[in-house]
């Protein structure tokens, strides 16, 4: 994490907020009514199945987890006795559990259900298989929990690589990003990036939902990208690949000639190639970042031209004593 960069995480959501975020896409619904344990707090981004728990052994069980109820806790407590079974309900239920999914619509016994009501532990009720579900709702919790920053920016897709464009203040980031969308690039956010670190080393970036994709030229005002140029000029999410930092021309200054030495800025403590591109009137910076994303995309499958010509070079040297006077022996006859 860089010096000026803030990493900000969630500590909890509410069941309420995960119950509402995703009754649609998950077809969940209340058993228990809206109104229990909705304010009970999810703290762990991971899930549990409490089949161990349902059979007394509670050694190991993570109740502050979201607790999935599938076909098979359902089916082993169908095969209890009912004295069994009100014993794993209230083995259950002498944890502070956030709350309970059943998937599959399994039916539960109402035993349960207002021993949950009366322990304000809200149960839902999903169709989804437990291995669909489980998939959905982590990566749902990986995300409310995964760490962030917010870095002052412009971030484009361009030709499908992730550029971050960076700098001071007025050194013309947006209007360069702007270009780029006029070119038929896609903005993903501009002035406000958020990048949400996902997985190990994957950075996802995005725009603000009060922002989105508004821009701000100096001298004209506000634009909304999306109404002028189209659907297809915008990207809601995009992953962080290069990072371009504009700085003014310093003759002073050492700046790379050959791309060897590469530079690498890190970002929620992941490193993200960097580029220091200095700009100065007259300098075409839009089709620069266009082949910074294209050299990119040339590194990623396994070509380096900086490193190719650096073995070029290489090898001219070792064969020196062999090299003839002319460089091209014969021209095939092209007098053009």
């Amino acid at each position: 994490m860089t010096s000026k960069e803030q990493q900000i995480q969630k500590d909890h959501i509410t069941v309420g907020y995960l119950f509402n975020a995703n009754r649609e896409r998950f077809k969940l619904k209340s058993l228990s009514g809206e109104e229990v344990g909705f304010e009970n707090q999810i703290r762990d981004k991971n899930i549990h199945r409490p089949g161990l728990a349902l059979a007394g052994y509670v050694e190991l069980f993570t109740y502050n987890r979201v607790q999935v109820v599938g076909n098979t806790e359902i089916r082993y407590l169908n095969h209890l006795p009912r004295e069994k079974r009100s014993q794993a309900y209230s083995t259950l239920m002498k944890f502070d559990i956030p709350c309970i999914v059943i998937t599959n619509n399994n039916q539960i016994d109402n035993e349960l259900l207002d021993l949950s009501i009366k322990n304000n532990v809200p149960v839902f009720q999903t169709p989804l298989a437990t291995t669909k579900f489980v998939y959905f709702i982590s990566d749902f919790l990986d995300d409310q929990f995964a760490p962030q920053t917010v870095i002052h920016g412009s971030f484009v897709d361009v030709y499908g690589i992730g550029v971050l464009l960076t700098g001071r203040s007025g050194i013309g980031k947006s209007e360069i990003a702007l270009d780029l969308v006029e070119r038929g690039h896609r903005l993903v956010a501009d002035d406000v990036v958020v990048v949400t670190r996902k997985g190990e080393g994957i950075l996802m970036g995005a725009g603000t939902d009060l922002v989105k994709h508004f821009m701000e030229i100096r001298g004209l005002g506000l634009i909304d990208v999306r109404s002028i140029f189209g659907i297809r000029s915008i990207r809601y999410q995009k992953r962080v690949e290069v990072v371009v930092e504009f700085e003014d021309w310093d003759k002073n200054n050492e700046y790379t000639r050959t791309g060897l030495d590469e530079l690498k800025v890190p970002i929620l403590e992941v490193e993200i190639p960097k580029i220091k591109l200095p700009i100065y009137p007259g300098k075409n910076v839009t089709v620069i970042t266009e082949v910074i994303a294209l050299n990119y995309l040339l590194k990623h499958y396994g070509y380096d031209a900086a490193k190719e010509f650096q073995g070029r070079l290489e090898k001219a040297i070792t064969e020196k004593s062999k090299m003839k006077n002319r460089v091209i022996d014969y021209f095939e006859h092209d007098f053009e």
